[in-house]
């Protein structure tokens, strides 16, 4: 019950230990939210100088006039806070007693005007200034840290109450200084218990709201920075377009929502990889993939592939299917050419050679997430997929390492030397595919070119 009660007043608490990097990261928040202070004040206490000096006086010819010097002591106090907070991490004790600084230097400003104009000390009571408390609370809600808000609000409140009673005591016996009369209360230097008693809630009141609102704040912005981060770190995972795809989507992503398009897809794989992974430790051996995969993701991102999936050594690279590519079947290409060129011309981890055989296809395919409602991989699915992946493999049948099929090279146009390599009949699948195997630099097409005939090959096994 309690705990339900908390969660309504408060909101839903952070209930697992929170990462080092998360921690810091609500600190940094703290530290920004503190200089913002700083600011804020000094904004504040420059107005206040400019509007005391440009409006008329009310206290013309009173020998004391503390304003000024009120306002230059914040000046500099504010100007020392703000120095500090850009030059270290201001502690605890700092920023407590720059609350009853504040506090006090308001407090006491207001106590001096029953001197500068002469008058009995509850005049002061009835001054305009006390507004200005709730600006001195608020603003400490920049820091995102309820404990200030509520020194602030308590100092407040305990120095008003002094103030109060400084005025009851202070007045002479032969006057009558509390009243029940609201009018002369109001027209006279009489005291109003309850009209200043009201001005202690009041403080107390938007104290409390102003605490309540920052804890549920704080929960909040603790859970956003904990899901920022995690997002962060997840998104190392995943391509930028699918995270974005996911974190931008209307209601939550269902198993099997996607959607369909005609698109290029792109698979590749280590030659000989078995052999490579033999050879080499696996700490090497992870070092060399990644090295591998980073210099392939350059090339890649270079024309606009998004990596769709890894398996092992392979990737399933799309084009057109998370993120919009018109140019989609030429750009698979230019990233197939680039990938071999890329594994023939480079030496990875200690010098390890790894040519890599890729397979291109275009076509209808349905891109979306597949999977429970407990987990779920974004990927890309249809007989073109599994068309691409073929073509990857039929690369050892032929002796070749780029394999493409003739929607692809058609639709890539007449930038590529394609050459045929003849109507295969892929395994898995009922229909014949027309491959070709494709070059660096633009070369007619043989055999009529890819409209013309192409011979058949034996069946892929």
């Amino acid at each position: 019950m309690r705990q339900a009660i908390s969660s309504f007043i408060f909101g839903d608490s952070v209930e697992r230990k929170l990462p080092e990097r998360v921690l810091r990261a609500i600190h940094e928040q703290q530290e920004q939210g503190e200089i913002l202070i700083g600011w804020v004040q000094l904004a504040l206490v420059i107005f206040f100088l400019a509007l005391y000096t440009i409006a008329p006086k009310t206290s013309e010819g009173t020998p004391f006039s503390p304003v000024p010097y009120a306002l230059a002591l914040y000046f500099l106090f504010t100007v020392m806070h703000l120095f500090l907070a850009y030059r270290l991490e201001l502690p605890a004790w700092f920023l407590m007693g720059s609350v009853i600084i504040d506090m006090t230097l308001l407090m006491v400003l207001m106590w001096s005007f029953h001197l500068q104009y002469g008058q009995p000390a509850p005049f002061y009571l009835k001054a305009p200034t006390l507004l200005y408390v709730f600006i001195f609370i608020s603003i400490r809600a920049l820091r995102f840290e309820p404990t200030y808000v509520v020194a602030a609000g308590i100092a407040a409140a305990i120095g008003w109450t002094a103030l109060v009673g400084y005025a009851i005591r202070v007045m002479p016996t032969e006057h009558e200084v509390i009243t029940r009369d609201y009018v002369l209360y109001l027209t006279s230097n009489r005291v109003l218990i309850g009209a200043e008693i009201d001005k202690v809630i009041s403080i107390l009141l938007v104290t409390t709201v102003l605490a309540v609102a920052l804890v549920r704040a704080r929960r909040l912005l603790t859970r956003s920075i904990a899901a920022g981060t995690a997002a962060e770190d997840l998104s190392r995972f995943v391509s930028p377009e699918i995270a974005d795809q996911i974190t931008g989507a209307d209601r939550d992503i269902q198993p099997g929502d996607g959607e369909v398009k005609v698109a290029s897809v792109l698979f590749c794989d280590i030659e000989g990889f078995s052999g490579i992974s033999e050879r080499l430790s696996p700490d090497r051996l992870i070092q060399t993939l990644n090295d591998y995969f980073a210099a392939m993701s350059e090339v890649i991102d270079r024309h606009g592939g998004v990596i769709t999936q890894y398996a092992g050594d392979a990737m399933m690279i799309t084009f057109n299917a998370a993120k919009s590519d018109p140019d989609h079947a030429a750009n698979a290409l230019r990233t197939a050419i680039g990938i071999r060129d890329t594994a023939e011309s480079r030496r990875f981890g200690d010098g390890v050679v790894m040519r890599t055989r890729v397979g291109v296809n275009t076509g209808e395919l349905i891109s979306g997430a597949v999977g429970t409602s407990e987990r779920l991989l974004f990927t890309a699915h249809g007989d073109e997929v599994n068309v691409a992946a073929r073509l990857e493999q039929l690369n050892k049948d032929y002796g070749t390492y780029i394999l493409a099929s003739q929607p692809t090279v058609r639709a890539a146009g007449p930038e590529f030397a394609c050459q045929p390599i003849g109507v295969v009949p892929v395994r898995g699948r009922a229909a014949p595919v027309t491959v070709y195997t494709v070059e660096s630099g633009r070369l007619a097409l043989t055999d009529g070119g890819t409209d013309g005939p192409v011979p058949s090959l034996p069946p892929s096994s």
